[in-house]
């Protein structure tokens, strides 16, 4: 694709939507004139083996892959020159104007997403030691873009900011004041989730919007949010992506007494961070899968272990987060685990029919968009997420583009 033509063409505007995972990478395409619903979208697997691609357009119907190696892994650099090429070739006549990126962390400086500058990104190089887990993939295939596309803006759209309205009291750690002062608090992340879900509920349940939410993002990461008038007040995770609720491979709440005592067992920093990032979790106590479809599946009463682990942290954590709201007024389930696993959502439910919560089973069993029952006060809600439709409505506003004004 050649930068200079894509930025001076008068064709249909669109962006492209980047998300890094330290193994794979998730890409859409959105028109400009409707931001609220990807054109394309798909995902590059097994990076550090053999990648594996998929793609399907906007109606769902699979794509035909670009030729990929199938054997050995793949940088950024290489996988962002064959992902260009099969971007220009479904354009469909458009034209590419920006590119924005998922940047999981973006410390306490970073409140809006952001063009994406030279200075701008020597400060986030600065942040890689609050996480050094995602924010080096972030960057490098921010890299492997401005290399491809030098002339092509992108905008950097932080998990973090969203949080950005915590409290003191819910931000920081107990620990010495010049930890604190030196960036060791609780950050939060999921939050481009979150900020759309807080936009989708202003146009489905608008007096919902204005009250009290807690938000329930379950997926292979897993998370909640307390929402106050749409915005953030509290959440479960905090200094890193560890912490709060059970995972597919990630512990959450743990004693720090836990890691020390791994550490005098003469375990490594890079051996704790394995076992409590790549080897805990619903994987971890099951010792079967973290994934949440296979354990539901499976006979094995470790598999039940996790999974009653998972639904009793996400209860207790619910109500901790009911009590920092001063009440609630609903709950809403989404992500892979949130949108689809009904014996998950049902099982926290009933956790939590002390705080008012009911589930109704006919609608729940029907994955309907209210799944309490008709009249009942506290509203329980599945709604699908979109983090991509939320970083291409950002990035089409840094880079002039007009959004549709029946965007979610």
């Amino acid at each position: 694709m050649n930068a200079d033509a894509a930025l001076s063409s008068t064709g249909r505007r669109c962006v492209l939507v980047l998300n890094a995972g330290s193994s794979s990478l998730k890409f859409a395409i959105f028109d400009a004139a409707e931001p609220s619903r990807a054109a394309m979208r798909g995902e590059i697997e097994n990076l550090n083996v053999a990648p594996r691609f998929s793609a399907v357009d906007g109606q769902g119907a699979p794509l035909a892959s670009p030729p990929w190696p199938t054997t050995g892994p793949s940088d950024f650099a290489a996988v962002i020159k064959i992902l260009m090429n099969f971007v220009a070739g479904h354009l469909a006549g458009g034209i590419l104007i920006g590119v924005g990126h998922r940047v999981v962390h973006g410390g306490g400086a970073h409140a809006k997403p952001e063009r994406i500058t030279p200075e701008l990104l020597a400060a986030l190089r600065a942040l890689t030691p609050l996480d050094p887990i995602h924010l080096p993939h972030n960057l490098d295939l921010i890299g492997a873009v401005s290399d491809a596309l030098p002339e092509l803006p992108q905008v950097a759209c932080y998990d973090t900011s969203f949080h950005q309205t915590m409290p003191p009291e819910a931000a920081h750690f107990a620990l010495p004041r010049e930890l604190t002062d030196a960036g060791v608090r609780r950050y939060g992340f999921h939050g481009l989730s979150y900020e759309f879900i807080a936009r989708r509920l202003e146009t489905i349940a608008p007096s919902l919007a204005l009250g009290k939410v807690i938000v329930a993002h379950l997926g292979a990461g897993a998370s909640l949010c307390a929402l106050r008038e749409g915005k953030s007040v509290a959440t479960t995770m905090g200094f890193s992506a560890l912490d709060g609720l059970v995972m597919a491979t990630r512990c959450g709440s743990l004693d720090p007494g836990v890691v020390l005592y791994l550490a005098r067992q003469g375990k490594s920093a890079t051996e704790i961070e394995d076992i409590l990032y790549r080897r805990s979790g619903l994987l971890g106590i099951s010792g079967i899968s973290g994934d949440m479809r296979v354990l539901a599946a499976s006979a094995d009463p470790r598999a039940r272990e996790a999974i009653a682990l998972f639904c009793h942290r996400a209860a207790v954590e619910i109500g901790a987060l009911a009590s920092a709201l001063g009440g609630i007024d609903g709950l809403v389930f989404t992500a892979g685990i949130g949108e689809n696993a009904v014996a998950i959502r049902a099982d926290i439910g009933a956790r939590l029919a002390w705080l008012g919560v009911s589930i109704d089973e006919g609608a729940n069993e029907a994955n309907a968009a209210r799944i309490s029952p008709k009249g009942a006060a506290l509203e329980v809600r599945v709604i699908k997420t979109d983090e991509e439709a939320m970083i291409a409505r950002h990035t089409l506003a840094l880079v002039g583009a007009a959004l549709s004004p029946n965007a979610p």
